[in-house]
């Protein structure tokens, strides 16, 4: 019984969401404009990682031949094939020199102790050596060795689940598993049903995602950043004026409610979140710059947290080029930023159309009739 009145509050909430009579129209073009978008994302995807697949595969092949043949390489080939392996575990490639003679390859130069064994473990894993000589000289710190200064610490290569950065073909093996696991959940029983469960999704939403397990549920310090140039036809004064008066804001933006001044470099703000839920927010100022820059960001116990500045720059017709860059962390992570952009609260789309609104209320000094707050008399 509980799981029928879920679904028949679900389909009322849709209804009510998608047949309004003020938005209704909006929200099902927009939902219509996402659905197409994602079905050509979808197989954009699916050919890129066929193709990622088919070289891997070959990729493979050709190294398990490798292992089972003798393979004959010139010593300026083995050369580069060392030299191209050295910037991956070592800091200071350019510091050791490379030498081939049939095969066996000899290094030589400084090098930092905890970065030996990684390099003669790789070296020995190229294609065509058979031998290596160590001649390398070794330093347990920097020192005054002028080859070693600088230079940004290796990890070598990295199993590919363990990345940050899944491929394509990673990212089909693991979501493949995922949903294995978790159609193997509902076979399962107890508390072997929640782990598989648990796992399987974990695992296909990161697969799908390609973003931490951390980012996904928000308590990653990564974040969504978007960003919009956009002209005004308006002196810069005027326009860098109009945008440090906080109660402009609701004046163009849709769903901006409402902005309170709380202290010099501090502002309350009240902003309708997907599905009309509000969101509240206190930002503070933390740089200016008179003309030029307007940095900002959300304070701690704010329900999003968010930071962004705005830049102006005067162009030669006398016209004013802004812009806007926010980045922020939406709740439960990017999944709380798919649902979001479901309802309608997605950031890119809504910097748009706001930005767009302040144009044209500055540029004609007719505040727009679909602003969070209904227009005042002309501006002058």
């Amino acid at each position: 019984m509980y799981p029928i009145f879920l679904g028949g509050a679900a389909i009322g909430f849709a209804l009510m969401y998608f047949l309004d009579p003020n938005t209704g129209r909006r929200r099902r073009a927009r939902t219509r404009d996402q659905v197409v978008h994602a079905a050509r994302v979808v197989n954009e995807s699916a050919r890129v990682t066929a193709r990622d697949t088919v070289q891997r595969a070959q990729g493979a092949w050709l190294e398990a031949k490798r292992m089972f043949a003798h393979e004959e390489v010139s010593d300026d080939a083995l050369i580069g094939r060392v030299r191209a392996e050295l910037g991956r575990v070592v800091s200071h490639p350019h510091a050791i020199e490379v030498a081939s003679t049939g095969g066996h390859v000899t290094l030589i130069g400084p090098i930092l102790s905890h970065e030996v064994r990684p390099l003669l473990r790789a070296v020995r894993r190229v294609g065509g050596v058979r031998a290596v000589s160590d001649q390398l000289t070794v330093y347990s710190e920097p020192g005054n060795v002028s080859s070693l200064q600088g230079g940004e610490p290796r990890t070598g290569p990295r199993f590919e689940l363990l990345q940050e950065n899944w491929s394509p073909a990673a990212r089909m093996i693991a979501g493949g598993t995922g949903a294995a696991l978790m159609f193997a959940a509902t076979q399962a029983r107890g508390g072997l049903r929640t782990l598989l469960g648990v796992a399987g999704g974990a695992l296909l939403a990161r697969a799908a995602a390609n973003r931490g397990l951390r980012s996904l549920v928000g308590l990653g310090e990564g974040g969504i950043t978007v960003q919009k140039t956009i002209y005004v036809a308006a002196p810069l004064e005027r326009v860098y004026r109009f945008w440090t008066d906080y109660q402009n804001f609701p004046r163009f933006m849709h769903n901006v409610r409402e902005v309170l001044q709380v202290a010099e470099n501090r502002s309350h703000w009240v902003v309708a979140g997907p599905a009309g839920v509000p969101v509240q927010w206190t930002a503070e100022i933390t740089r200016v710059v008179p003309g030029q820059l307007i940095k900002w960001r959300s304070v701690r116990d704010s329900d999003v947290r968010h930071e962004g500045d705005v830049t102006f720059a005067g162009t030669s017709d006398g016209g004013t080029r802004i812009q806007v860059r926010l980045s922020y962390i939406p709740c439960a992570g990017v999944f709380g930023h798919a649902v979001a952009t479901i309802f309608g609260a997605d950031p890119k789309s809504e910097m748009d159309a706001d930005l767009m609104r302040m144009k044209s209320m500055i540029e004609t000094g007719h505040p727009p009739h679909d602003a969070a707050q209904p227009p005042r008399p002309r501006e002058s």
